[in-house]
This record gives C-alpha cells, sequence and structure tokens, in this order.
C-alpha cells in the first residue's frame, strides 16, 4: 500500500500518518511542495519514534508517479459523492489524498474522475482531518485485502 499526500500544510497530520502507514506497512509519498520542512520538530514529534521505520518517498509531479506505476490509484475528496465503501481496493493501491487546505486540483479529478471515492459524514461537517481520513481508508483497504 502506498498513502501519497499531495502537497501537505501541516507537519503534525504528516506525523500522525507516518504512525499510521507504519501500522499499515505502507510507503508515505509525498508530493511538493510540501508546506512545511521535513526537518520540522512538529513533523518528528508527531510521528515519534516510527519516522525512521517507515519508507519515505518525496517526488515532484503526482501524475508522472501515477503513470510510472502498475498499481490502481484511489483518490479521496470531499467533493465527490461515491462513498470509499464502494471501492474494491487492489492488493497494493495507491490511496491519494489533497492538501489539508486545496485538496486536489480540478484537471486531476477530471483525468481520474471514475477513481474518486468520499468518506461520507454529517452535511454539516466540511472535511475530516486528513490524518483521520488515511486511517479510515487505508484500514478499509487493508481490511478488504485480508480476506483475499
Amino acid at each position: 500500500m502506498n498513502i501519497i499526500l499531495f502537497q501537505p500544510q501541516i507537519p503534525q497530520n504528516t506525523g500522525n500518518i507516518v504512525r499510521t502507514c507504519l501500522a499499515l506497512n505502507a510507503v508515505l509519498t509525498l508530493v511538493r511542495p510540501l508546506g512545511f520542512s521535513i526537518n520540522s520538530k512538529k513533523l518528528k514529534r508527531a510521528g515519534l519514534d516510527y519516522w525512521d521505520e517507515v519508507k519515505i518517498d518525496i517526488i515532484d509531479d503526482l501524475e508522472s508517479f501515477i503513470d510510472s506505476q502498475n498499481k490502481t490509484p484511489y483518490f479521496l475528496s470531499s467533493k465527490v459523492t461515491t462513498p470509499y465503501t464502494c471501492a474494491k481496493f487492489t492488493h497494493d493501491p495507491l490511496l491519494i489524498f489533497g492538501s489539508e487546505t486545496e485538496g486536489l486540483p480540478e484537471h486531476i479529478m477530471k483525468k481520474y474522475a471514475n477513481h474518486f471515492y468520499t468518506i461520507p459524514m454529517a452535511n454539516n461537517a466540511r472535511c475530516l482531518n486528513l490524518s483521520n481520513c488515511v486511517a479510515v481508508v487505508g484500514f478499509a483497504s487493508l481490511a478488504q485485502n485480508s480476506n483475499t
């Protein structure tokens, strides 16, 4: 499993996601530009001592990365209606999450429209915290594939 964060902005979220990636045995890929330094104390503190145990890649171009992989991409967005529970997660998926402030670009949403899912929530909720989203969808994918 590869958790991909498109231009993450909040170091504490990314640090928490590092911890989740360890539990999922997932690679973490960060797409530049990042809204923080990789050496940020907040990032390291949130990731605790898990930071060195997770494979972390940093890339510049999301589309080129996706095209270079032979894996199915699953994008998560609060701007679509198909719930993630409808996804048929492959064994080694690319789970892609937008930045906390901007989400994913419109051209990505158009290009990969059939690969977008959302986490259902109450109408008065704008969105969930990014690290919570990664946990919800990451563990759903893991559970779905643990039966195969």
